[in-house]
């Protein structure tokens, strides 16, 4: 996205967040096709045949945004940060009913790595796993928890991460690493 279409983000989203309700009608044409480029990707790496689709994805998140009272989004970034944790919450939701529908078989599978190829760890976890696995690590790390969400669910890279949770690059880098570290132990020790 060219810096003034982030600058109109962010400027609509201010807007949006004081009140002004057609705000958002104009910022939805100005993300729509990058929320639906993050749902797909991770729509690819669910099975084949999965009835979820990137478009419906996309309207989930914004059906819940807009339910969200007091938006505190403050820029382009915290926007796709909330959309990514919304997006975590729609997919693990989807696989909790599915997995319920068929009595504990067909579980996602998804790759960590999908996000950050130059990563050593090449399993697969399922959705399910991987979000009892985040779960727990909030609990003792947030902040890498917080980093997971928005590589992995919303596909920023570490300069956006950055300046979403407002730390240096080299703090992103560092907390990915070991975040992606104990995850990899915490699912291998699932299997």
């Amino acid at each position: 996205m060219d810096p003034s279409r982030v600058h109109e983000v962010t400027g609509l989203l201010l807007s949006w967040r004081q009140g002004d309700a057609a705000a958002l009608d104009r910022l939805v044409p100005l993300v729509y096709d990058e929320l639906r480029r993050v749902a797909r990707g991770h729509l690819r790496r669910e099975p084949p045949g999965h009835v979820l689709q990137a478009t419906a994805l996309v309207h989930e998140v914004f059906l819940r945004l807009v339910d969200v009272d007091r938006m505190t989004v403050t820029s382009r970034t915290h926007f796709f940060a909330m959309s990514a944790r919304l997006m975590r919450q729609i997919l693990v939701d989807h696989a909790r009913r599915k997995r319920a529908d068929k009595r504990g078989g067909g579980a996602t599978v998804i790759s960590l790595d999908e996000v950050a190829p130059a990563a050593a760890q090449t399993s697969s976890v399922d959705v399910l796993a991987l979000d009892e696995a985040l779960d727990t690590l909030s609990s003792f790390d947030a902040r890498q928890c917080r980093v997971v969400e928005l590589r992995f669910f919303a596909g920023l890279n570490i300069p956006e991460v950055a300046d979403a949770l407002g730390v240096s690059t080299a703090t992103v880098e560092r907390e990915w690493a070991m975040a992606k570290a104990w995850l990899h132990q915490r699912l291998s020790a699932r299997e």
